[in-house]
């Protein structure tokens, strides 16, 4: 009996430790697969971070934008380095490599090796027209801008528009008031026919002939004279179809953004290009936010463009103030009153007005222009006591005095509002450009491209168990 009983705990042991012992086996192939199936996600997690902190340092240093630069310093740019750069990391974080245990302990639990790294999508920095470049400039600046400075811009912008500034041909109004009084014809006391009549603001139009920057700056030996070749550059690429597309762009891009984000992308223009008064001489071209606006290939040409547009801008903001101030406008009926009676012919009084109050407006504005460009501030929209030449100095043609104290807008500030007025492709085209023509003037990046560089990626990443498991991870980082 005793015997009998033995045997009956012995298989009753033995069945039981079977069920134990299989779901054991169980447990720990499930905590193989569980923990596998982490240390596959851990190793990509991994790898990808340290795949995005290989971002260009020198894009980052000069322009405070983060970005993956997939050609890696070769001018070559392709996600296929940037794959073999993901598989490098996960290699080092795995212990798997063809089938083979790398580890000398080959008891290795899980045994994970990477057998395909593959990028499923891409977002570039020239995606969308350049949007995610704007997105990512306005990432490095939005805390530091504050609301009351944009909606100043705005206060600007709508006044321009308002009263017509940019559009209004005061330039055009004048040469017409000038062509009537050339051209109109009387006959003498000897019945002979006479041609034109002698134009108060004939100095003045002598004065314009000088050019701009010869009147307001003077000496241009000061000027920068650098030039930039754009034919190579990305916004010329871009134009001729010549770039590298991303496969996707986030939902939150827009191609033409909010006011208020172009705005901010402006500023941080303003803060990370140079212009007139403040360049280091470090980059391809100084006046960096002139070229945004003009687009000439030379920074002279770019900073008398952007000086003529000012110019245009106070002329006509001027001859609105002179228009609508009864005490000039007065003034001004008198002299060509004067003028007509004396030449005794009425008929030209109209055109002697109007070319005496543009010519009046005229000089204003390159009193204007001369203080803006040493540093002082005018109103958009003057007053008397903003006003600063008689009708007598401004036809005189002197010209010579110009302030660097007042009010109003800067250099800066005209800046913004012909940033502004200016297409939103073309200015993130030639903003681009700048960037990648001060990039390439750095040591290790003459190939540089920003069409080779990556803000976000997509992933699809299988990792193989040396215990016959694959994993399939699907990974998307980005910079924003």
């Amino acid at each position: 009996m005793t015997g009998g009983k033995n045997g009956y705990l012995t298989v009753f042991m033995s069945l039981c430790i079977g069920v134990v012992l299989s779901l054991c086996l169980t447990l720990i192939e499930g905590a193989r697969q569980g923990g596998a199936a982490l240390e596959a996600r851990c190793a990509a997690d991994i790898g990808l971070q340290s795949v995005f902190a290989e971002y260009h340092r020198q894009l980052l240093s000069q322009y405070n934008l983060f970005a993956i630069d997939s050609s890696y310093g070769t001018g070559a740019p392709g996600a296929y380095r940037t794959e073999a750069r993901l598989l490098y990391y996960l290699d080092k974080n795995l212990n798997l490599k063809d089938g083979v245990l790398l580890s000398h302990n080959s008891r290795d639990f899980f045994g994970l090796g990477a057998d395909r790294v593959k990028i499923t999508g891409t977002s570039i920095l020239t995606d969308g027209q350049g949007a995610v470049f704007r997105m990512l400039a306005g990432e490095a600046i939005k805390d530091d801008i504050g609301l009351s400075a944009l909606e100043e811009v705005g206060q600007w912008m709508k006044t321009i528009e308002t009263d017509g500034l940019e559009n209004i041909g005061i330039r055009q109004q004048k040469e017409e008031a000038d062509r009537q009084l050339r051209e109109y014809e009387y006959e003498n006391e000897d019945g002979e026919q006479c041609v034109g009549v002698g134009n108060p603001t004939t100095v003045l139009e002598e004065k314009r002939s000088m050019g701009i920057l010869s009147l307001t700056l003077g000496d241009d030996e000061k000027l920068s004279h650098n030039t930039i070749n754009t034919s190579g550059l990305v916004y010329a690429r871009m134009n001729g179809g010549r770039v590298n597309m991303g496969s996707y762009v986030s939902e939150e891009l827009s191609s033409e953004g909010t006011f208020g984000e172009r705005l901010m992308f402006q500023e941080y223009l303003l803060r990370y290009m140079g212009r007139y008064g403040s360049s280091e001489g470090k980059e391809a071209l100084r006046y960096q936010i002139e070229y945004l606006i003009a687009g000439k290939d030379n920074d002279t040409e770019n900073l008398r463009s952007v000086a003529e547009r000012i110019s245009a801008i106070r002329e006509a903001a001027n001859a609105v103030y002179l228009w609508n101030d009864p005490v000039k406008s007065k003034e001004v009926d008198a002299m060509a009153a004067a003028i007509s009676a004396a030449l005794c012919l009425p008929v030209l009084q109209p055109a002697l007005k109007a070319s005496i109050l543009l010519g009046w407006a005229y000089a204003e504005s390159i009193y204007d222009v001369k203080t803006i460009l040493s540093g002082g501030k005018v109103p958009l929209m003057k007053d008397q006591n903003s006003w600063h030449y008689s009708l007598s100095q401004a036809l005189s043609g002197g010209l010579a005095d110009s302030a660097t104290q007042g009010s109003g807008l800067g250099y800066e500030d005209y800046l913004r509002v012909l940033m502004s007025l200016t297409d939103l492709d073309t200015l993130t085209g030639r903003a681009m450009n700048m960037v990648e023509a001060d990039i390439r003037m750095t040591e290790g990046n003459s190939g540089f491209r920003l069409d080779g560089c990556y803000a976000a990626l997509k992933f699809d990443i299988r990792v193989s168990s040396a215990y016959g498991r694959q994993y399939v991870l699907e990974r998307k980082w980005s910079y924003y």
